[in-house]
This record gives structure tokens, C-alpha cells and sequence, in this order.
């Protein structure tokens, strides 16, 4: 009979363990890895992949092991170094700006674009902890994840048709644009739901162009991660993790780490070249996805 362990695998009970086994374990970590990384920043919602398809491909993994969200976060460290490295001009600017060694004007802009990340984040870390608990039992219902994937959908679509008048750049981003494009990340708690996706809806929906929206949804999604990553990577170390298992989980993070700076670089440049029903693509795939994955887990 299999028993939970840490990282969400599931593993024979008895000393000995089949090598066999103990490597499928490895490769399924590395997977999810390749999902997270390529799905994180794409508006499809990487935690839906990540909860729906182990359940579609029978794999080994426990989703509702307490140490299957410390993994999940833990991919989420190589998704942040990701992000740092792609817009380190952008954080580098803000560093020298926020320090004042910079130009009064540059200065000036940078401390206003710190702030305007600050509250686009607060909103999320409000809502993360006063429902943590709640949320947290959604991470291992495939079924829930994959109804809500389709919803997710159905987001991406109306928010390109109603999306607000004009195509303004990074740069007119106001204080009202951060709130309300934070508020839109907070539905990202549900899996099914894209962070990036409803980040980019949100600044849509404020009349910003999709690249810019993209831009701040890709800086805000920084701090977000790190501090996921502060609270819940600790829940791993200090679980009695086997080595082997840690060390696929570093592994499977650094995978995710250059999936994702391949996703990003990609993703920066679709949506500069396409400012026209951007969202539509990954809309469609969201909504037959969802449904088709929804209708699997529920008749099979």
C-alpha cells in the first residue's frame, strides 16, 4: 500500500524501495517542472496544469500531501530568478531610484513604479492569508481545477471584448490601474485561474495595451513568488525530507527556472506584436481543456 511522503510522491511502504520507482519519481518532479515553467507565465494557469494533469496521467503524485504546495512553491523559485534575470534592467532601475543614486527624474519615476507594484501586491497578500486555510484544500481537487481552468477561459475572452478604450503604455499606469489589476490577482488563489491572465485582463480593462499589461503583470508576479517561496519553502526543508527527494525538488526548480525565461522572452514578444485579441488563443485552449479534462475525471 502506497504512503504519502514528502513532495507529494507516493512511494512503496518497506525499506526496499525500487530503484525503478524511486527514478519515475524524479522524472514526474522534472515534469511538473516543465509544466510550471512554461505554463506560469502564459495566461493558462500553472497550478491548474500542475493539480489537473498528474490526475489525467495517473502519476505518483499525493496532491493532497500538505508537502504538494511547498514543491509546487518551490518551482515557483526558479519561475521568480526567471523573472529577475529577464527585467533586471527593470529592477536594477527601481534599486538605484529607490536609493536616490540615480537622477532626480529617474528617481522620481522609479519610486512611483515601486509603489504602484506595492499596491498591486497588497491586495493579494491580504486575501492569501485571510484565506489560506480555504484555499488550500482547492489544490488537490483536479476536478475543481479543471472547471475553473475553463473559466479562466471564459475571463481571457470578455476581458478582450470589454476591454477599455485606448492603448496606453507602462508608463500611464496610475495608482487606481495597481489596485485594480491587484484586486484581478487575487482570483489567482484558485487553481484554474491565471495569475498572469487575470493581471493582464485587469490592465486591459483599464485601457492598457497587452504588452504593458503583460510587463507589470511579469513585476508584480516577483514579490508575490518570493514570498510565497519565504513561507512555505521552510515547510519542506524542515519536513523530514528524504535527500533525494530535496535534491529532485532543486532539480525540477531550475528546470522550471529556464522554462520559464523562455516562456517570458517569448510571451514579451508575442504581445508586442499582437495588441489585437491577444488573449483569444490561450482563451480557446483554456475553455476545451478545462471541459474536455472535466468531462475526463468525471465519467472515466
Amino acid at each position: 500500500m502506497g504512503i504519502a511522503t514528502p513532495c507529494g510522491f507516493r512511494h512503496q511502504s518497506g525499506a526496499n524501495l525500487p530503484q525503478s520507482h524511486a527514478a519515475m519519481s524524479t522524472i514526474e518532479a522534472i515534469i511538473i517542472a516543465l509544466i510550471q515553467g512554461a505554463t506560469e507565465l502564459f495566461p493558462v494557469s500553472s497550478l491548474g496544469h500542475a493539480v489537473v494533469l498528474p490526475a489525467l496521467f495517473n502519476m505518483s503524485l499525493d496532491e493532497k500531501s500538505p508537502e504538494f504546495l511547498p514543491f509546487l512553491v518551490m518551482l515557483h523559485t526558479g519561475t521568480a530568478a526567471a523573472l529577475l534575470l529577464y527585467f533586471w534592467r527593470d529592477w536594477w532601475a527601481l534599486l538605484i531610484g529607490v536609493l536616490g543614486i540615480s537622477s532626480k527624474h529617474q528617481a522620481k519615476e522609479s519610486r512611483r513604479v515601486f509603489l504602484l507594484i506595492v499596491l498591486a501586491t497588497i491586495p493579494a497578500v491580504v486575501v492569501g492569508f485571510a484565506l489560506e486555510k480555504y484555499v488550500r484544500g482547492l489544490f488537490g481537487s483536479p476536478v475543481i481545477a479543471a472547471g475553473f481552468l475553463a473559466v479562466n477561459g471564459l475571463m481571457l475572452m470578455f476581458g478582450e471584448r470589454i476591454r477599455g478604450m485606448g492603448h496606453r503604455p507602462l508608463s500611464a499606469l496610475t495608482a487606481g490601474d495597481a489596485l485594480v489589476i491587484g484586486c484581478f490577482q487575487c482570483t489567482a488563489l484558485i487553481p484554474g485561474i491565471s495569475r498572469s491572465g487575470a493581471t493582464i485582463v485587469g490592465g486591459l480593462l483599464r485601457g492598457i495595451d497587452h504588452e504593458a499589461s503583460a510587463h507589470f503583470s511579469f513585476l508584480i508576479a516577483t514579490p508575490i513568488i518570493i514570498g510565497a517561496t519565504v513561507l512555505e519553502v521552510p515547510k519542506l526543508m524542515h519536513a523530514g525530507v528524504p535527500p533525494g527527494t530535496l535534491s529532485a525538488a532543486g532539480i525540477a526548480a531550475v528546470v522550471a527556472g529556464v522554462t520559464a525565461l523562455l516562456s517570458t522572452a517569448f510571451l514579451m514578444r508575442y504581445f508586442k506584436k499582437n495588441d489585437d485579441m491577444a488573449l483569444n488563443p490561450f482563451a480557446y485552449y483554456c475553455i476545451a481543456g478545462g471541459l474536455g479534462s472535466l468531462a475526463w475525471l468525471l465519467l472515466r
